[in-house]
């Protein structure tokens, strides 16, 4: 796969331009932070409720900003040009998401700030996070393919908010109802979990299980969007 870096720049800085043009989409980012001070007023100092806005961002920027983005491509027919210049799979797909991935380390970057969690290993936490934000953007990605018009992308995102942002919160029922049990294995759930286990004296199992996790939920997100999108190619 040949990438062009010219290419790829061109695109993240056409996708900051629509961005920015987009008031509905560009005041969205600002949410998680509003949530986060609401959080940091309230006096809870968990690990849930911390990341409980972390995730809210992971859905409501990262996920929510791909899939307007790419959605307003088609709604103005332009992803299709971009689809048949010479910009290969690679240079458009990081392009389009390269953007969004720097907006999502700043929001949560606050969002830390704003809460005042202090991490027990920072760096491990990080990998964490990069690795959700590449899945984020994944499902932002898989969500714009399929949606028409941003109206019609901002709808369908709903799921995604409710499912991955409140998922976490499933585990604390899980004993009454031992369905809920399945909501561990989400990448937010998980996320958690690895946090929770970096606050103790945890093992080598308790940072692979999670990381691995996020890992597989990414690629077969990545490849089920690379799939549509080549299938969007010769519709």
């Amino acid at each position: 796969m040949n990438l062009s870096m010219t290419r790829i720049q061109a695109i993240l800085i056409k996708d900051y331009k629509e961005f920015s043009r987009n008031y509905a989409v560009s005041l969205m980012v600002l949410m998680p932070l509003f949530l986060a001070f609401l959080y940091s007023k309230s006096g809870s100092a968990t690990i849930a409720t911390y990341f409980l806005s972390i995730n809210i961002a992971f859905s409501m920027v990262t996920t929510y900003v791909q899939c307007c983005l790419i959605a307003e491509e088609k709604e103005k027919n332009t992803l299709r040009g971009l689809m048949l210049s010479p910009a290969s799979l690679g240079d458009i797909l990081i392009g389009k998401s390269l953007f969004v991935f720097i907006i999502t380390m700043v929001i949560v970057a606050l969002i830390i700030f704003i809460v005042g969690y202090s991490p027990a290993n920072l760096f491990i936490l990080a990998i964490a996070l990069i690795l959700s934000t590449v899945f984020y953007i994944a499902i932002g990605t898989l969500c714009g393919l399929f949606a028409k018009t941003v109206m019609e992308g901002s709808l369908i995102i709903l799921p995604v908010i409710l499912i991955f942002s409140f998922g976490p919160l499933a585990l604390a029922l899980s004993s009454a109802s031992p369905i809920l049990k399945i909501a561990e294995w989400l990448p937010s759930s998980q996320l958690v979990l690895l946090a929770e286990a970096l606050e103790g004296s945890y093992t080598t199992m308790d940072v692979i299980i999670p990381m691995a996790s996020i890992i597989v939920w990414s690629l077969v997100t990545w490849i089920a969007a690379g799939f549509i999108y080549k299938k969007r190619m010769v519709d």
